[in-house]
């Protein structure tokens, strides 16, 4: 039978691969791309007040806005060489596993899986929150309990959503994207209606770049930290390199276009938000846009925050949605549990993928702060960005001869290393603690990798464990390993079971 346009076949016969299932399914081909609209979300409506409160001043901060674009910008063009270099998808993970081999691979998906996704999902969570609570809470903070509460509510039902139906989940990421685009339209309107005005005082420059306090080359690095926050997704068109149609000519293409838009859209943004709001006003506020529309939309004010809630829940749906298939590559590689890599065997969902990513969302909920949890993810995207980006040239030196369709100047990858050193060492420095954590836990993948995916003769009593915990997973969840090359299911790593009938999920069970 053909279920959400992919053909599935019940594993009538016990069998560990439900064959049916072909690797083009929807679950592990999402339509997103560095597009517009995969990098435009929530944080432009969070960012603004942790990039204004390190910069220290509203000239600085929009300075570090168009910076932030240009530096997206060289991170592509890497990307775009990379992608049909060496055409897996993955991303990141699939080019550094390539590249510098298992351990650093592991590593990349390790921090991906526990810090990169679920940290991203708690933050726009939050905002989801905070832009639903504001107007409940004008004059305080919305209640800590309340803001959680409500963010694991949302986490959790959206959830649901990805687990029960790829189709009412990508339905739900086309008709909420309205409301980032309404939001983002109405803040640049409102904002040059203001300046025609003649409200432009704070954008004069001396009162612009005016400084109480000249802010450290290490907050200027935390500034840059907040706003490549808001720029995250400008890799996302190579998680899916293997399924993009002439990616030659399509990869620049998107570059080109998207992050320029991005970049011009940010900064219109911000230029809004300080032509009506003052730097105090913007650093007092729980939620930028919020304020902004009660002091400009009057009884229209409430557009806005309904507009951002919309925009962040179909920004929960978008990670959710393609967290699967970071999975499903670390699951094909064998470097993480083959449970991970299967799908429901009617409604093929990467039930188990959604499952691990939600839990570890709830968790980070409960012990971060929004701009600290900022600070945490960014720079461990950063870091994941250099590797990929030195990873180029190590390749280059490595295969010199192997033909490459896109070859990027030499000085695009160096100027973006450059970059990457100073922002890392600075903001290390300026956040030792936030910082640090986000570097110790993907350290503590080393041993992992070597006591799970390293050592290949585990006594049988671990091979056991794993085995009947794969067969319990499948029973609970009902999923089933999608239709791939029968070779990469035999040889997968030793996260995945050596046999295959008592780990099945028949469909009589």
């Amino acid at each position: 039978m053909r279920v959400n346009g992919c053909l599935c076949v019940c594993p009538c016969e016990g069998q560990a691969i439900c064959p049916g299932w072909i690797k083009s399914s929807p679950v592990l081909t999402p339509t997103c791309a560095p597009s517009s609209g995969n990098i435009i979300g929530s944080g432009i409506f969070i960012s603004p007040k942790g990039v204004l409160e390190h910069s220290g001043s509203v000239g600085l901060a929009l300075v570090v806005w168009l910076l932030g674009g240009c530096i997206a910008a060289l991170g592509s063009l890497c990307y775009a060489e990379l992608g049909v270099t060496i055409p897996k998808s993955g991303g990141d993970y699939s080019y550094v596993t390539e590249i510098f081999g298992g351990l650093m691979g592991f590593l990349l998906l390790w921090s991906a899986v526990l810090i990169m996704y679920p940290t991203t999902l708690a933050v726009i969570a939050l905002t989801f929150s905070s832009y639903v609570l504001q107007p409940v809470f004008p004059n305080c903070v919305p209640p800590y309990m309340a803001t959680r509460m409500l963010s694991a509510t949302c986490l959790l039902l959206l959830t649901w959503v990805n687990c029960s139906s790829v189709r009412w989940a990508t339905r739900i990421q086309d008709i909420f994207t309205v409301g980032k685009l309404m939001a983002l339209g109405l803040i640049i309107v409102v904002g040059l209606v203001q300046i025609f005005n003649g409200n432009y005082e704070a954008l004069t420059p001396q009162v612009a770049f005016s400084l109480e306090k000249t802010p450290t080359v290490g907050q200027i690095a935390l500034a840059f930290l907040q706003a490549s926050f808001a720029f995250s997704g400008w890799n996302f068109l190579n998680y899916v390199t293997e399924e993009v149609v002439e990616p030659r000519r399509n990869l620049p293409r998107a570059i080109y276009i998207s992050i320029p838009l991005v970049t011009f859209v940010y900064t219109l943004t911000n230029i809004a938000y300080f032509s009506s709001m003052s730097p105090d006003e913007l650093l007092s506020s729980n939620a930028v846009a919020v304020t902004f529309g009660e002091k400009l939309l009057g009884m229209f004010s409430v557009i806005m925050p309904i507009s951002v809630a919309l925009s962040t829940f179909g920004g929960i749906n978008g990670y959710l949605f393609t967290s699967s298939r970071l999975c499903f590559s670390g699951a094909r590689e064998g470097h993480l549990p083959s449970l991970l890599a299967m799908i429901h065997y009617k409604n093929c969902t990467p039930i188990p993928a959604l499952l691990v990513c939600c839990a570890a969302t709830i968790v980070i909920l409960c012990i971060g702060e929004t701009h600290n949890l900022i600070n945490y993810v960014s720079f461990i995207n950063y870091l994941s960005y250099g590797v990929t980006i030195a990873g180029l040239l190590f390749y280059r030196w490595k295969k010199p001869s192997l033909y490459r369709p896109i070859k990027v100047n030499l000085l695009v990858p160096v100027c973006y290393l450059m970059f990457w050193a100073l922002l890392l060492g600075f903001s290390l420095y300026s956040e030792p603690v936030v910082c640090g954590v986000g570097l110790v836990i993907m350290l503590t993948g080393v041993p992992v990798y070597f006591l799970g995916v390293h050592w290949k003769e585990k006594p049988k009593c671990i091979y056991n464990f794993i085995e009947r915990a794969t067969y319990v997973g499948q029973r609970l969840c009902f999923v089933v390993f999608p239709q791939i090359d029968p070779i990469e299911v035999a040889n997968s790593s030793e996260w995945t079971d050596r046999s295959s009938g008592r780990s099945s999920l028949s469909a009589n069970s």
